[in-house]
């Protein structure tokens, strides 16, 4: 039986490891052929090779999605890779941990360039092609809880995950005219290389003392009992992906166990 997402040409960008990874593998597994982008071509490369190792189909592209020039070359890729972009998940971001007082004008935009002008430039590009393909297609950007409330010592980081729920909603209405439906998932404490910088920042301000003591913290608020894992993100990446959601559009869904409620 053909999966849900059979014949789609679709990208993830990190999805070189962490959510991004498990995302990509999902949307294979469900008959996608996946561009797997990410800054780290060696780590584009392990996770396209085990799509293909099992039976799925993948390429790797290495990207800095700040770039312009390489957002356009990455869609490229892909429409000559499957003929024709379905979906893009907007997936890579970085984080830092700063006391408020302490983010720099260069802390500020380096996470701001990554997480907000590499999810702008991303949505352009993929809704350029998707427009000129003229069948409509999903956009998802991966936003944060911290894109719901603001976290300190994560002022800069919260702020831009507010701006990829905010670019969004305004996606939504602005490519909606063209069938293309833009939404974000927002994440909780989830298990990845991400939550290991973040624990270490903790540690290095004095907010903590042991290794895995703040990820601790905040998974121990999910309602379900646990933080989350990178394989809990990899089902609604296929639903939003899929017709299953076509009639939803500028929505951020949090899938963080129940830490937050919206």
């Amino acid at each position: 039986m053909a999966g849900r997402l059979e014949g789609q040409g679709i990208i993830v960008t990190g999805a070189g490891r962490g959510i991004g990874a498990e995302m990509a593998k999902a949307l294979a597994g469900e008959g996608a052929g996946v561009m797997v982008a990410d800054i780290e071509a060696g780590l584009a490369q392990e996770t396209a090779s085990a799509i293909e190792a099992s039976g799925g189909r993948a390429v790797p592209f290495r990207v800095d999605v700040r770039d312009r020039a390489g957002n356009v070359a990455m869609v490229e890729a892909a429409v000559r890779a499957f003929g024709g972009l379905d979906a893009i998940f907007n997936n890579a971001g970085i984080a830092q941990v700063r006391p408020f007082l302490d983010i720099t004008e260069e802390d500020w935009r380096r996470v701001m360039d990554v997480n907000g002008l590499g999810v702008l430039i991303g949505m352009q590009e993929a809704a350029r092609q998707m427009i000129k393909q003229g069948r409509g297609g999903s956009i998802v950007n991966t936003a944060s809880i911290a894109g719901k409330q603001g976290y300190e010592p994560l002022a800069h980081y919260s702020a831009s995950k507010f701006g990829v729920v905010a670019l969004t909603q305004a996606g939504a209405r602005a490519f909606a005219k063209h069938g293309i439906r833009c939404n974000a998932i927002c994440p909780g404490v989830v298990a990845t290389d991400m939550w290991k910088l973040i624990d270490k920042g903790f540690q290095e301000i004095g907010a903590t003392k042991q290794d895995n003591e703040a990820f601790d913290m905040f998974a121990k608020t999910a309602l379900l009992g646990r933080g989350s894992r990178p394989d809990d993100l990899a089902g609604v990446a296929v639903f939003l992906a899929s017709g299953e959601s076509a009639f939803m559009t500028g929505q951020t869904l949090l899938v963080d166990g129940g830490i937050v409620l919206d």
